[in-house]
């Protein structure tokens, strides 16, 4: 009976354990931001990595970049080194420049100076044009990540309806936003500070300057005349007393 007493609590706190944990491991993968960013516009996207391969330290990450994007400038990190991966274009294609293009940029590679700790974080940021027509649609990133021991495959995608925080290994993902809405709403929120400036330079801004010259100038005339009677008076002789 004294074992059954003991092993209660024991039970409990393992179940706690595990649901506690659980939360964690799914939390802890490549993460991107922003999460979302205006269809054929360029967009810097930053991955976070905070943590190694079941405690092993990471050495490298892969990137695989979607297809419908074709040039990518990764930014340069001290920590790694970077290199870009091209492969072949199914049709070439011409850049926004008029450039005939072949080949696009397929992987990104940062490899560690020196391995990244399990439960040390950094970021690595890539550069890119988001293609124009794909307003609606979601992009993923897929990483390799590579520790000292093992490695890690940062690559499921969600389907339709589900939920991407079931997945064990998701990639990291944006959403691609509409561009005319995303500057609409930018231009309204332009038009709406104008607004307030204007309504705030209004408020401040001190009474008509006509009128005060108007008040100053009437000011000047009374006293002028006040002046001339003054000097008319005192010019005026004074008239001799009668004498009985």
């Amino acid at each position: 009976m004294k074992r059954l007493t003991l092993a209660a609590p024991a039970v409990a706190l393992t179940s706690a354990f595990l649901v506690v944990a659980a939360p964690l491991a799914a939390g802890a993968h490549v993460s991107v931001t922003p999460s979302s960013a205006p269809a054929g516009q360029t967009a810097q996207l930053t991955f976070s990595v905070g943590h190694g391969c079941d405690g092993s330290a990471t050495t490298a990450l892969t990137f695989t970049i979607p297809e419908e994007i074709v040039s990518v400038t990764p930014t340069v990190n001290p920590n790694w080194d970077v290199s870009k991966t091209s492969v072949d274009l199914a049709e070439p294609i011409t850049d926004s420049h008029g450039n005939a293009l072949a080949q696009r940029v397929g992987e990104v590679v940062y490899t560690a100076h020196q391995p990244l700790a399990d439960g040390f974080r950094d970021t690595v940021t890539l550069q890119l044009t988001l293609p124009a027509d794909n307003a609606g649609e979601t992009l993923a990133f897929p990483v390799l990540q590579t520790c000292e021991v093992g490695e890690t495959a940062w690559t499921e995608i969600a389907a339709d309806g589900q939920d991407p925080h079931d997945l064990d290994a998701p990639a990291p993902t944006i959403s691609v936003t509409d561009a005319s809405a995303s500057e609409a709403a930018h231009g309204s929120a332009s038009g709406s500070a104008d607004a307030a400036g204007a309504s705030s330079a209004a408020a401040q801004a001190p009474a008509n300057p006509d009128i005060l010259a108007r008040i100053l100038g009437i000011g000047g005339l009374l006293v002028g005349a006040i002046g001339v009677v003054l000097a008319v008076v005192a010019r005026r002789p004074s008239t001799p007393s009668q004498k009985g």
